[in-house]
């Protein structure tokens, strides 16, 4: 019994050991993560100190390059704000309030003793806010006249949500304004100068007020489903070609934990957001809404309305890269006709050319009649179209119809160069003094009375 025992007690105490390497190992590893963590807080107050504002995304990709760590390790570690501070589901403010009342009722050493605690919990409470404020990164060089405003906790938590530029340049605007006026005013005497920069300070503090109370029009009253799609929407229609993946990256924390670019895939299929290649555009809503007045628009700009020398009528509408490519399938698809050419070689070299042509009589005569009362600048052109669709497949056998479509590739040619100053019109066989005489023999009434409609088309 007795080498039986001792066996016992030898192994208890080598267990003992055991537990106590552990108890050491696990020691070592939180003091090793305590300065790690206390490490990186050095490099990003460094990183982003006496710097320009950046936003929520200029300050991940900074950090992650800085570290060498991909953008999800780096939003770790800029996501440290602090939990809010709660004892028994009780809010601090609320607690030193209770005890305040509490200490009305006591006398003598009691009372003293409940003024220390609640001393205590105000400096315990203080210092929770401090490392609120020192978790939000950018306003590390401002923190001086923030302590000058009024704010809680919860404020707090609303300028750690404030992610774009735009409105933390809004927030530290207002500080910056309240600063220099306050340093302006120190040992100034009481006069008119002292006054202004009062209501100076004063109007900083309201602007710092509004800037934090956008953040509640923004995160409370909307839902995350309506914040992420607005975000999916403003981020694609800024950065043309930009993926899901960097889509997801560029989201503010609270969108980012609750969405994936698998996620932010589907959703981009019901935002009228065009795709190719895995590469998102936002095409333009009017394309949507009214189709012919978007591509009379369009062929106004950057497209063209002509015939060759055999008197075939040729439209087209031309775009250029990988959006004018997507561009150009929605449009074909929104349209319902016409053919495409993607990807042609440029005459310079530069970026592929992209075309929707329309080539049959029966698709240009479609297209131009619905765009007609669209057109701005080729609204001649397209009328010399329609003309001569009409002439050509009703009335070859008119003596008037070779004459006809000779001033009609005149007028066209004219329509097409009238703005270019130096062309050679003679080369062509024009006359200037003869076009409005072209134009003034236009067939469309002459057709109607032959067809007995009776009304002329202006």
């Amino acid at each position: 019994m007795s080498e039986a025992g001792d066996k016992f007690r030898e192994m208890a105490t080598v267990a003992d050991e055991v537990e106590e390497g552990k108890k050491r190992l696990k020691q070592k590893e939180e003091e090793i993560k305590r300065l790690s963590a206390g490490k990186n807080e050095e490099i990003q107050t460094s990183l982003f100190t006496n710097t320009h504002v950046l936003s929520e995304h200029e300050e991940i990709t900074k950090l992650a390059d800085h570290l060498n760590i991909n953008a999800t390790e780096a939003r770790k570690q800029l996501d440290n704000f602090p939990n809010e501070y709660l004892v028994q589901d009780h809010t601090i403010p609320d607690i030193v309030r209770k005890m305040r009342k509490a200490r009305r009722a006591l006398k003598g050493e009691q009372r003293i003793k409940m003024s220390k605690a609640i001393d205590t919990m105000i400096d315990a409470y203080a210092d929770h806010l401090q490392k609120c404020i020192d978790s939000i990164t950018w306003l590390n060089d401002y923190t001086v006249p923030l302590s000058k405003m009024r704010y809680n906790e919860k404020d707090l938590v609303k300028l750690n949500k404030m992610k774009s530029s735009e409105l933390r340049r809004e927030t530290i605007d207002a500080l910056c304004k309240y600063w220099e006026a306050e340093l302006e005013q120190k040992d100034m005497a009481y006069g008119k100068e002292y006054s202004d920069l009062f209501k100076t300070m004063k109007s900083a503090k309201k602007e710092f007020r509004n800037a934090i109370n956008k953040i509640t029009n923004q995160s409370i009253s909307k839902s995350k489903k309506q914040r992420q799609e607005e975000f999916i929407l403003k981020t694609v229609c800024e950065n043309p070609g930009i993926s899901a993946k960097g889509i997801h990256e560029r989201m503010p924390s609270q969108l980012f934990k609750i969405s994936s670019p698998n996620n932010i895939s589907k959703v981009i299929k019901k935002l009228d957001i065009a795709s190719s290649d895995g590469s998102y555009y936002k095409m333009p809503s009017l394309i949507k809404k009214n189709i012919w007045a978007y591509t009379a628009a369009f062929i106004d700009s950057d497209g063209y309305i002509t015939l060759d020398r055999n008197m075939n009528p040729r439209v087209g509408l031309v775009a250029t890269g990988e959006r004018g490519k997507v561009f150009m399938k929605e449009m074909h698809k929104s349209i319902g006709f016409g053919r495409m050419h993607l990807d042609q070689k440029s005459p310079q070299d530069t970026r592929p050319i992209n075309r929707l042509n329309f080539y049959s009589q029966a698709d240009v005569s479609e297209l131009l009649t619905k765009c007609l009362p669209h057109f701005r600048l080729k609204k001649g052109n397209a009328k010399l179209l329609l003309e001569l669709i009409r002439m050509k497949k009703s009335y070859k056998k008119e003596d008037w119809y070779k004459q006809r479509c000779d001033e009609i590739f005149k007028l066209m040619k004219w329509e097409n160069h009238k703005d270019h100053v130096g062309f050679d019109w003679l080369k062509e066989g024009i006359y200037l003094d003869d076009i409005q005489k072209y134009k003034d023999n236009c067939k469309m009434s002459v057709m109607d009375s032959l067809e007995n409609i009776g009304g002329i088309i202006a």
